[in-house]
């Protein structure tokens, strides 16, 4: 570890942190947490968040261009034979330009003589669903975006095998992403999964971090495969809170995220986070190869050394599986910031965290 980072902590007051009470029943709706495609101005836009997406007329109004809005949200049609998507036989993934569903990959298309981009089956069964269509006193089966709703076009019983089916879509309804692009992006990602008490707090911390491409919340350690949030809670299963980082190397590295990591909760205290007690609050790192070791043994032996009156107690564990936790724990604060927790416990530890990082926090839209 680096000088700076040192003489950073022995600058920097712990943080004082408060209990995490969590409610398993919140119903929340999930934002994007991590893009292929970067769409700024759509907030809801997301590449990999699968869950329904309800908004009202008004806020597609906002996030869309007029175009898509009037294909997308009022089903109107563009022209055929319109671009070069319709005839492409480029290889990548197609994704829902309204909300950033994946919908199909190349493998399932193929060049129709109609002019629109025509597919013979969909990415899985809840890509895509479909409603009876009776305008224009025909009969037609319309395809619908299976996470927005967003109108994507028709589908019809003249493509090929072994479907036989012919997804009819509009072109503008459509993201699409080469291999190539995809392929370079990922070669840049690594993953850290870390524990350091409620999972919802260190969730909120490291989404707003510059170079953090997602951040997912879970469990990782442990005897039990698969366990529930309330099979952990008992403190039975070994497992631990944790979140599991995705982070780009060349906006940020393994230094920064132990610094944060280190700054967000208190690593002295034994199983406890606050009121949170048992070893599902340890404060932990599965490491997944040398490399995080080395970094992680590096950062604790120079803050024990320099910083801690206390001694740390953050275990070293090495990585065998991580689980994700429901999808009502996941991107907990930015779907519930008017809950009392959230303004109370979590809002404070983002401020400090902002002030302490500033320098290094992801730009708002």
């Amino acid at each position: 570890m680096t000088k700076s980072v040192v003489n950073f902590f022995i600058l920097l007051p712990l943080f004082i942190f408060n209990a995490c009470g969590q409610n398993n029943n919140t119903i929340i709706k999930t934002t994007a947490m991590e893009n292929v495609i970067s769409k700024p101005e759509n907030p809801y836009y997301s590449n990999t968040d699968t869950a329904k997406l309800v908004l009202t007329d008004e806020q597609w109004k906002k996030v869309l261009p007029p175009d898509l809005y009037a294909v997308a949200r009022q089903a109107d049609t563009e022209r055929a034979f319109t671009g070069t998507m319709w005839k492409s036989e480029t290889k990548g993934t197609y994704y829902c330009a309204a909300c950033g569903l994946k919908l199909f990959k190349s493998d399932q298309k193929f060049v129709s003589s109609c002019g629109w981009p025509s597919f013979f089956e969909q990415d899985n069964k809840n890509s895509i669903t479909f409603k009876d269509d009776n305008s224009y006193g025909m009969h037609r089966i319309e395809a619908l975006c299976g996470r927005c709703d967003s109108h994507l076009g028709h589908l019809f019983d003249d493509g090929p095998e072994p479907t036989g089916k012919r997804y009819c879509m509009n072109a503008i309804s459509l993201d699409f992403v080469p291999d190539a692009v995809a392929n370079q992006n990922k070669g840049n990602l690594e993953t850290i999964t870390i524990g350091g008490g409620c999972y919802w707090c260190v969730e909120a911390v490291y989404e707003n971090l510059t170079g953090v491409e997602k951040v997912v919340s879970g469990f990782s350690g442990g005897t039990v495969e698969n366990p529930s949030y309330e099979e952990v809670c008992t403190g039975r299963t070994g497992a631990a809170e944790v979140v599991e980082i995705t982070y780009d190397k060349t906006k940020t590295n393994l230094d920064e995220i132990f610094k944060v990591f280190f700054t967000v909760h208190d690593p002295t205290t034994l199983n406890r986070q606050g009121a949170d007690v048992g070893t599902q609050y340890r404060s932990v790192i599965f490491y997944k190869n040398e490399e995080q070791k080395k970094a992680a043994e590096s950062i604790i032996a120079e803050l024990n050394k320099e910083v801690f009156n206390n001694k740390i107690v953050t275990t070293l564990e090495p990585f065998k599986a991580f689980y994700k936790a429901k999808d009502y724990h996941q991107n907990y604060y930015e779907n519930n910031k008017n809950q009392p927790y959230c303004q109370m416990v979590i809002q404070p530890k983002l401020e400090k965290f902002e002030k302490v990082f500033k320098d290094r926090l992801k730009k708002k839209n």
